[in-house]
């Protein structure tokens, strides 16, 4: 197990490179972003987490994104990552800047407690933010995706991260986010980032990511004549 899943860390590490590493909120330490590394290997696990659940032409349409999108990719998505990051400095939560999105990471124990799916109390002011960014710069899809390590039964760790990642989104709904911008998924013990045979890195495992999608003027001109 730990060859394995260190040939897949090696692997995701050198994809990535450089524009794979973030500063971590807490300790001011540069490292390979664990949101990052996550995707790759969950590519090289044979599941590519780069498309937007249901397609982005469908969720345009149905999320009723019709305003002018022009410029959201280059100045006003570095904004909001400089925001996001600002806004959730000390709390764990990881912003990477994905290329054509914005990736956060939800850690475990903070956001929920062990074995539910029920938001922790003290987490709810720094989803309270991670809310209002996404009402601020509107003209974007998100993505919420659940995690768990691979203790206990395989089914229930799949409905456990389901619930997760329906918890967070119909929170963010709660606070003023359009439900038709957010769509979740839940991917069990898929897609693991950290090796499950230590309980370090079963917490690693044990994630909530949101992925942040800005929609461009081509991409409304395509939903528009699709």
């Amino acid at each position: 197990m730990r060859k394995k899943f260190l040939g897949t860390a090696l692997a995701a590490v050198s994809l990535i490179g450089l524009s794979g590493c973030v500063t971590d909120p807490n300790t001011g330490e540069r490292k390979v972003s664990r949101t990052v590394l996550g995707t790759t290997g969950g590519a090289a696990a044979g599941y590519l987490l780069g498309g937007i659940i249901g397609g982005k032409t469908a969720r345009i349409i149905g999320a009723g994104l019709g305003g002018a999108a022009g410029g959201y990719v280059g100045y006003n998505k570095d904004q909001q990552i400089k925001e996001l990051r600002e806004q959730t400095a000390g709390t764990g939560v990881e912003v990477t800047d994905a290329g054509d999105s914005i990736m956060l990471n939800l850690p475990d124990g903070v956001t929920f407690a062990v074995d539910s799916s029920n938001i922790q109390p003290q987490f709810r002011n720094t989803l309270n933010s991670v809310a209002q960014s996404l009402i601020n710069y509107p003209n974007s899809l998100i993505d919420v995706y659940g995690y768990t390590d691979s203790t206990g039964a395989e089914s229930y760790n799949q409905q456990l991260s389901e619930r997760r990642a329906q918890a967070v989104s119909d929170y963010l709904v709660s606070q003023g986010v359009p439900r038709g911008r957010i769509a979740s998924k839940g991917f069990g013990e898929s897609n693991f980032v950290a090796s499950n045979d230590t309980e370090n890195g079963r917490s690693l495992n044990r994630r909530v990511e949101m992925k942040i999608i800005p929609i461009t003027q081509d991409d409304l001109e395509r939903a528009r004549n699709g």
